[in-house]
């Protein structure tokens, strides 16, 4: 049985995998904003917090780390309605997202931390910078640096994982492909052309994020 590939019925729909391209990245500039700032948040909870707030973090990590994303997203766009807030999908999507990165991302960089010298935070203390300076000039750059490949290889698994957030009509990558083929039939091309995109924009991703890490967050 010969199979003819007709990509021009998939690429003359760009609009749509236009579209879906700018939610993804979107989805994924804000989500891994605010997840990365959670994440440090929460990993400096768990290195230097009292025992009731190690717990709580502690909990909330494990929690989200062992569920699929899938069903924290379902939770957050199906379940909070039964508790009387309604969301977008978008919104939802948003959510999600951040919940599930912040989590991950509190363990990553708390590995960062915890391999701080102590020699090094005990010579920010003898020149009087409190603890929050400490924290924030001495402690975080090198403790991001340690981790940045893994935090932004985190931060690529959460954008690929946003294909998920067409399960709610969120208009993204795989929710544009889907569409496509739902018009056109031609399934197995509107799927290449996603694979196609999704490897270039995590390629882009990684290296962009491999450029301004140490540009602008490390100081070098």
């Amino acid at each position: 049985m010969r199979v003819e590939l007709d990509f021009v019925a998939v690429l003359s729909q760009w609009p749509l995998l236009v579209k879906g391209v700018a939610w993804t990245v979107g989805l994924t500039v804000i989500s891994a904003v605010i997840g990365v700032v959670i994440g440090i948040a929460f990993a400096w909870s768990r290195s230097h917090g009292s025992v009731w707030l190690k717990a709580v973090v502690g909990t909330y990590v494990e929690l989200i780390r062992n569920t699929p994303f899938i069903v924290q997203l379902f939770f957050v766009y199906f379940g909070l309605p039964a508790a009387g807030v309604k969301l977008s999908p978008e919104v939802a999507s948003i959510i999600a997202m951040v919940i599930n990165l912040s989590a991950y991302a509190t363990e990553i960089i708390r590995a960062g931390i915890d391999a701080t010298p102590k020699g090094q935070i005990e010579a920010a203390m003898s020149l009087a910078l409190n603890r929050i300076q400490t924290f924030i000039r001495v402690v975080l750059p090198p403790a991001l640096r340690k981790v940045w490949p893994s935090l932004v290889s985190q931060i690529i698994i959460v954008m690929l994982g946003s294909a998920v957030c067409g399960q709610i009509s969120t208009a993204e990558l795989s929710y544009a492909a889907n569409l496509i083929q739902s018009r056109n039939f031609r399934a197995f091309e509107a799927y290449i052309v996603a694979t196609v995109i999704y490897l270039s924009l995590a390629i882009a991703v990684r290296q962009l994020l491999n450029w301004l890490g140490p540009k602008f967050l490390f100081g070098r």
